[in-house]
């Protein structure tokens, strides 16, 4: 059965992912935007990735959506999710699907769906397509043929028929590439990088953020070099995430060729990824609260800053020390864009390395976040590391770790009802509060937490923890782990 995840509908290709699932949910989607959405003709934007037969998936897709009577625009190259977001904003378009799976592993695809402010579709939205596909269960599929302006192999027909007595709308083609890098020049202050003369390692990890963030540099920096900077549908075998262990090939490109910055992002371009000064990696905890610092005082940006609840309390602090408020959601960002759509949060951030501003999309965008650290080094002619010490040095030190755990249902579920009734202890640390909005949360009296979250786009289990000191955080992990066995 197919279903939505926290940031879109994501299943191996061939088993659940096929083309004849793509067409349903595309039918279903239309039916949706139908019955909700604005008037048809504003369209629908398509993207896809360099993951096997994204563009075959996206044309399919678009295809069904021009046979609904909703005009398409299709990429015709591959492109960054957040672009995709801007494409659907700034072309005032109803809606827009982008055929990724992000950085799950390279045998998944998927498909985001985006609504018309570029946000990821909301529950109450993605609720509505999945009763429209229950609707459709067993459906007859007819073909309608090839709509206006499609290229390639002909299309097949959308789940559930013919749309009856509706004429087909166009299919055309549209790079957004030129339009979305001035948008990212006017976020960010590319002056002043140019001024500092950067020297910067790109690593786009073979997918759809090719020519995007090493493009933007390469009109700012003094140097970009770029490794994987090829299309490859299994990622070059080491997958599509930009985690330190993916990154190991950035950090020594970085220390060998004497450069001020690494930087890289996922499979579909939403999330970041970033090496400093001599080849180490950084954080996203450690940096999205050394950016939110940044923004604040060398920037002025006024409003708080919107994270989510497995997101570093790093952010906390620095809000405190600035006088700002902080905004905590759950997991994925279709809420967090809630507070930069509402002017009250100026900064959106989350632990999986993503994050957005106000005036852009609402949208994880880890292109933006690169050329964000590049700035941040070229303002403050520090290192990352040195940055992250000052922040630390003026808020006071925290250091977070995820670990992911491969644990079936049934175990998720037994330890789900033993965290129903919260201890008023936990490693040897009193419970201040509990939170269970999203996963089981428990904050101590001493600053520290831990939070045990089921994953909403891969068959896992996170644990989350953070601490004062990094011996506090190995007692709390190592408390997690024994609990997480015993389920």
């Amino acid at each position: 059965m197919i279903r939505f995840g926290t940031s879109g509908w994501r299943a191996v290709i061939a088993e659940e992912f096929t083309l004849a699932n793509v067409r349903r949910v595309a039918a279903a989607i239309a039916r949706v935007l139908r019955a909700t959405g604005g008037p048809p003709r504003r369209g629908v934007y398509v993207g896809y990735d360099t993951r096997f037969m994204s563009e075959r998936f996206a044309r399919e897709a678009g295809a069904v959506l021009a046979a609904h009577g909703f005009p398409v625009t299709l990429s015709p190259v591959p492109v960054p999710t957040p672009a995709v977001a801007f494409a659907i904003v700034s072309g005032r378009r109803l809606a827009g699907i982008n055929i990724t799976a992000s950085h799950n592993p390279p045998e998944y695809s998927g498909l985001k769906f985006s609504t018309a402010d570029g946000a990821p579709a909301l529950p109450e939205v993605t609720q509505a397509i999945e009763r429209a596909l229950a609707s459709e269960e067993g459906a007859a599929v007819t073909a309608p043929g090839s709509p206006p302006g499609a290229e390639g192999d002909g299309p097949s027909a959308p789940a559930g028929g013919r749309p009856a007595s509706r004429t087909a709308a166009s299919v055309k083609s549209l790079d957004i590439r030129a339009a979305y890098f001035k948008r990212l020049l006017g976020l960010t202050r590319p002056a002043l990088i140019r001024r500092a003369r950067l020297s910067v390692a790109c690593d786009p990890r073979y997918g759809a953020s090719i020519g995007f963030l090493d493009g933007i540099l390469a009109k700012v920096a003094r140097k970009v070099e770029v490794i994987h900077g090829q299309a490859h549908p299994e990622f070059g075998g080491t997958g599509p995430d930009c985690g330190e262990e993916q990154l190991k090939p950035l950090g020594r490109l970085v220390r060998g060729g004497r450069h001020h910055l690494g930087l890289a992002t996922d499979g579909d371009g939403d999330r970041f990824g970033i090496v400093d000064r001599g080849g180490a990696f950084v954080t996203p905890n450690l940096f999205l609260a050394t950016l939110a610092d940044y923004l604040i005082e060398e920037r002025r940006l006024p409003g708080g800053v919107a994270r989510s609840v497995s997101t570093t309390h790093l952010l906390d602090a620095v809000c405190a020390h600035h006088g700002r408020r902080l905004f905590e959601t759950p997991v994925g960002f279709k809420y967090m864009g809630e507070h930069l759509k509402s002017g009250r949060a100026f900064l959106a951030c989350e632990e999986s390395a993503g994050l957005s501003l106000r005036g852009h999309v609402p949208e994880k965008d880890g292109i933006l976040a690169g050329l964000l650290a590049a700035e941040m080094v070229a303002a403050r002619k520090k290192s990352l590391r040195d940055q992250v010490r000052d922040l630390f040095e003026k808020v006071g030190p925290l250091y977070s770790r995820r670990i992911d755990y491969h644990i079936d249902a049934a175990a998720r579920e037994r330890l789900a009802r033993r965290l129903e009734e919260v201890p008023s202890s936990f490693a040897g640390r009193r419970i201040a509060r509990a939170d269970t909005s999203d996963g089981r949360k428990m904050v101590f009296t001493d600053g520290s937490w831990i939070l045990f979250r089921p994953s909403g786009t891969e068959p896992l289990l996170r644990c989350y923890g953070e601490a004062r000191t990094p011996k506090d955080l190995e007692t709390l992990m190592q408390a997690a782990r024994e609990l997480i066995l015993k389920a």
